[in-house]
């Protein structure tokens, strides 16, 4: 299986994002090609959570939360995180009902 470079990922994403009209930007740009990715869903009600791949029991890969609450504590979360991990791509999605398409294919695995 081909491993797709974070910052291909990254803009594919974003190209799903914008025909559905959610509206997204990358907040912290990591290494172009073998850089994590966190999405925070930012609900614009002063509440966000965060999203980190992982694994699961199975073996799967999926989309884990890893932060949620008020926006300043997932903020200050995901900045911890950063300082942790330079190479984190930050793709934050602006979305009052909570979208981020992270369970459509071709981004959920």
């Amino acid at each position: 299986m081909t491993r797709l470079t974070a910052e291909f990922w990254v803009a594919a994403y974003l190209a799903r994002l914008r025909l559905a009209e959610i509206p997204a930007f990358v907040v912290a740009r990591g290494d172009a090609t073998a850089g994590a990715v966190v999405v925070k869903a930012n609900r614009l009600d002063g509440t966000a959570a965060a999203f980190a791949r992982s694994w699961d029991a199975a073996g799967a890969r999926v989309w884990t939360p890893i932060a949620d609450g008020p926006d300043a504590e997932v903020e200050a979360a995901l900045t911890r995180q950063r300082r942790f991990d330079p190479d984190l791509w930050i793709v934050e999605v602006e979305d009052r009902q909570g979208r981020t398409l992270l369970s459509e294919p071709g981004l959920a695995d």
